[in-house]
């Protein structure tokens, strides 16, 4: 179970203004399950994008990446049940082949259409499937989808992850929507495995691309279930401008910074919803390294403890070993580093200062906060003013049972 996270309810979705979504179950995995997405784009949306960084990217990760740079687009066509990951060239087709059946439905160009899949790596795609629920799901487009939508992205996820706000921006009334899902092979180090945000604020391409830029960085960016990241990462932003604000042109004007400081709340909550419902978790970890020289080597500490497959068993089993702590700190590859300045502390209880095994720790203490559903770590190098954040989970048994029968 997602540890403190609770699916939406469908009238805390918001409609956005300019965006249409539709489901179709096409029996990609499992017969009767809804599977595909459909999303409709206003004419005249601007569009900005992050993809995964993983070389060998799937076949619908490079013709997304091909078709923004070609038209505007208009429609995202998304299934689960199947990555068309490691499926060569028959995979780029089977993705072609897909946008043209959305093209030849809605008249638009195919390189208007950009395809997401998620699901398992190196099958083929099975694209008649999917062709054939399309006509289905386009008389079935409507603003009101966003529940249904984020449960048929979902792969191992368990709950569905979606959120609303609304803001005013210049005396209008602002609307965003967000939906994201994940849950194991998430080390993104650039979003989840796939998110979209939505929002029918007025906002230059310019400006979108540095917002989604500014909001991954401190949100997607930050989060890691087990050091892997995926084949089909993808995170999309979407402005509709259907708002009818004054378009917003400028990210530090008002307008810009309050709709950046929101998009970062959304992002930041989809992302954590990935790692509340990483595989089999059952606890949420928050783990911030200050007094850094710099955030990237505040990022390596936080990262070393994250990774850890010792601290995050101990997390599971709620056992207070905080020497698997420390030793991940020392093993980060911080140059230099001198442990004499180093703190540690699980929640409110210190484990280490300075570098000696805290005075006054007690296992009693340890263990009142390890027995917590969400703990933070914190730790201070004491070499500087830098500080940075990560957010993971533990490993537990399900982890483990989860992938080993993923594909049965």
């Amino acid at each position: 179970m997602a540890v403190n996270l609770t699916a939406p309810t469908a009238d805390a979705l918001l409609p956005v203004a300019g965006i249409k979504l539709a489901t179709a179950s096409a029996g990609i995995k499992k017969p009767g399950r809804q599977d595909v997405v459909l999303m409709e784009l206003a004419e005249g949306s601007e569009t900005a994008a992050v993809y995964t960084r993983n070389a060998f990217c799937a076949a619908p990760v490079i013709l997304a990446r091909q078709n923004q740079k070609q038209a505007a687009s208009r429609y995202l066509l998304i299934n689960s049940g199947n990555a068309n990951a490691g499926t060569g060239e028959s995979g780029m087709q089977a993705a072609k082949q897909c946008c043209q059946a959305v093209a030849d439905l809605t008249g638009v160009d195919a390189s208007a259409v950009l395809p997401f899949s998620t699901g398992g790596i190196g099958q083929p795609l099975p694209v008649e499937k999917i062709t054939a629920v399309l006509p289905e799901a386009k008389d079935k487009l409507s603003e009101n989808n966003w529940l249904q939508a984020a449960q048929a992205i979902m792969t191992t996820d368990t709950v569905a992850k979606a959120r609303s706000m609304q803001l005013e921006l210049g005396g209008k009334t602002v609307t965003i929507t967000g939906m994201s899902k994940g849950s194991g092979m998430i080390r993104p180090d650039m979003a989840t495995m796939l998110a979209y945000i939505t929002t029918d604020a007025a906002v230059s391409h310019a400006v979108l691309t540095t917002m989604l830029h500014k909001a991954m960085n401190q949100s997607f960016n930050r989060i890691t279930v087990d050091g892997d990241t995926s084949t089909n990462d993808a995170c999309v932003l979407v402005a509709t401008g259907k708002a009818d604000n004054k378009i917003i042109d400028s990210i530090t004007s008002e307008e810009g910074e309050c709709l950046l400081s929101a998009l970062t709340e959304i992002c930041r909550y989809l992302a954590q919803a990935v790692v509340r419902d990483g595989e089999g978790a059952t606890k949420f970890i928050s783990i911030n390294v200050m007094q850094g020289q710099s955030q990237e080597e505040c990022r390596m500490a936080a990262y070393a403890i994250a990774h850890s497959p010792l601290v995050k068993t101990a997390l599971f089993a709620s056992d207070p070993n905080w020497g698997r702590i420390l030793a991940a700190v020392g093993r980060s590859g911080i140059d230099n580093l001198d442990v004499s300045t180093v703190s540690i502390h699980i929640g409110d209880v210190c484990i280490v200062d300075k570098g000696q095994p805290a005075s006054d720790y007690t296992e009693q203490k340890g263990q009142s906060v390890m027995d917590e559903a969400e703990i933070d770590i914190t730790v201070s190098l004491g070499r500087g003013q830098a500080e940075d954040s990560v957010w993971t989970c533990d490993f537990s048994y399900d982890y483990v049972k989860i992938n080993a029968e993923y594909r049965t």
